[in-house]
C-alpha cells in the first residue's frame, strides 16, 4: 500500500508540472498594463450547418483560455447569431440545421464564456422574423435572459424595451471598470433600431452618471465594406432606421459615444470586403472610430465554414486614448502547419484609433 502511495504523489507531482496547451502562436498585449477586448463577427454561418458548430465553439473556447493572457474585460458579437430565426425545414444549402438547433447551437458557444466574462450581444436582421426580419420576432430572449450569466450582475446597468414592450437584452447597456480608461459604457442596439430604441439610447447616455464615461456603441447593421453609412436596406420590418439615421440622432450630437461597432456586410472578393473603418467628428469636434467586422464568406464562400474563426482583438493601451486593433484565427493558430496565417496583417486589418 505503501508503495502504491509512493507512486500516486509521483505520478501527481509529474503532473503539476505538465505543461499547458501549446500554440504554435499565442497572442500577447503589447503593454502589460493593458486590457483588451474581444470582437466575434456574425456567426450565422457557423451555426447553420452541424459540422461548423464546433468552430464557433473554438472561438469562444479559445477567448476562455485566453482572459488572463489578454487581459478580457469583455466580448462584443455584432449580431446574427442564426442564419433563420423561425424555420422548421432547412433546405440543405443554406444551412442543414432547424432554427432551435441553431439557437442552441450558438447558446452552447456562448457557455464557454458564462460566468467567466460579460459578453455583449446585438441582434442581426437574421435573428427576426422567419428568415430575415420579415417581421420583430426574435428568439434571442429565450436563450440570452438576463439571468444567463452571473458576470452581468456587475456589468449590466440598463435594459430597454424590444417592440412588445418587453425589457431584453435586444437593447441593453453594460459598464467597465478600468485602471487606466476610467469607465467604459458598451450599448448594445436592436437590428435597425426603432426611433424608441434610438432615444432610449440617446437619453441613457446623456445621464449624469455616464456623462464622463467612454462609450461604444454596439450595432449590426451600420455601413457598407466602402465605409459608407446605410441610408435604408431593403428588409420588411418596420418601423427602421439604418446607420446614417443612427449617426444623425445618436452618435454625432453625443458627446461620449467615441466609437461605433458593427458586422452584417462582406463580400466574398477579399478581406478588404469583409472591413470597413472611417471617422469623423461629432457635434462637439471630436473624432468617432466606426469599424465593421464580418468574416462568414473569409473562406470565400457564402455556404463554407463560417469565417475561419477570425476576430477583432482590441488591445486598450494604458495611455487612456490608444486601441491597437489585430485579426487572428485560434483555428490557424492551433497547428505549426497553418500557424503562419493566424494573422491578418493588411493596414485595414492591423491598425490603431485614437479616442479623443
Amino acid at each position: 500500500m505503501k508503495k502504491v502511495l509512493l507512486a500516486l504523489c509521483a505520478f501527481a507531482g509529474i503532473c503539476h508540472f505538465l505543461p499547458a496547451q501549446v500554440y504554435p502562436v499565442r497572442p500577447e498585449l503589447s503593454d502589460e498594463r493593458s486590457f483588451s477586448m474581444v470582437v466575434i463577427p456574425d456567426p450565422q454561418s457557423y451555426v447553420k450547418f452541424d459540422a461548423n458548430q464546433p468552430l464557433f465553439e473554438l472561438q469562444t473556447a479559445w477567448i476562455a483560455n485566453s482572459l488572463e493572457s489578454l487581459r478580457i474585460k469583455g466580448v462584443l458579437c455584432t449580431g446574427d447569431l442564426v442564419e433563420q430565426n423561425e424555420i422548421r425545414i432547412p433546405d440543405g444549402i443554406n444551412g442543414n440545421q432547424t432554427s432551435e438547433e441553431q439557437w442552441a447551437a450558438a447558446s452552447r458557444a456562448f457557455e464557454r464564456l458564462d460566468n467567466k466574462v460579460p459578453y455583449v450581444i446585438c441582434t442581426g436582421n437574421h435573428d427576426y422574423g422567419y428568415e430575415k426580419a420579415e417581421n420583430r420576432f426574435c428568439h434571442l430572449p429565450d436563450y440570452f435572459p438576463s439571468e444567463r450569466n452571473a458576470c452581468w450582475r456587475k456589468t449590466l446597468v440598463a435594459v430597454g424595451r424590444n417592440h412588445r414592450g418587453i425589457p431584453t437584452l435586444e437593447n441593453a447597456a453594460y459598464e467597465f471598470e478600468t485602471d487606466t480608461w476610467g469607465k467604459l459604457l458598451v450599448v448594445s442596439l436592436e437590428f435597425a433600431p426603432r426611433d424608441e430604441a434610438i432615444e432610449w439610447a440617446r437619453e441613457l447616455t446623456e445621464r449624469p452618471v455616464y456623462r464622463n464615461h467612454k462609450v461604444i456603441l454596439l450595432t449590426h447593421s451600420y455601413m457598407s465594406p466602402e465605409a459608407v453609412r446605410h441610408v435604408k436596406e431593403n428588409y420588411k420590418v418596420t418601423p427602421a432606421n439604418y446607420g446614417q439615421t443612427i449617426w444623425d440622432r445618436l452618435v454625432y450630437p453625443s458627446q461620449n459615444i467615441c466609437m461605433v461597432v458593427c458586422g452584417h456586410e462582406c463580400e466574398i472578393v477579399d478581406y478588404e470586403g469583409q472591413v470597413a473603418f472611417r471617422s469623423d467628428k461629432n457635434k462637439v469636434g471630436k473624432q468617432v472610430a466606426q469599424m465593421m467586422f464580418n468574416a462568414q464568406t473569409a473562406d470565400g464562400q457564402w455556404h463554407g465554414n463560417g469565417g475561419d474563426c477570425w476576430l477583432r482583438l482590441m488591445e486598450f493601451l494604458p495611455d487612456g486614448k490608444t486601441i491597437s486593433v489585430r485579426t487572428f484565427s485560434p483555428l490557424f493558430a492551433l497547428s505549426p502547419v497553418t500557424c503562419d496565417k493566424a494573422w491578418r496583417v493588411a493596414p485595414y486589418d492591423q491598425f490603431e484609433i485614437i479616442i479623443e
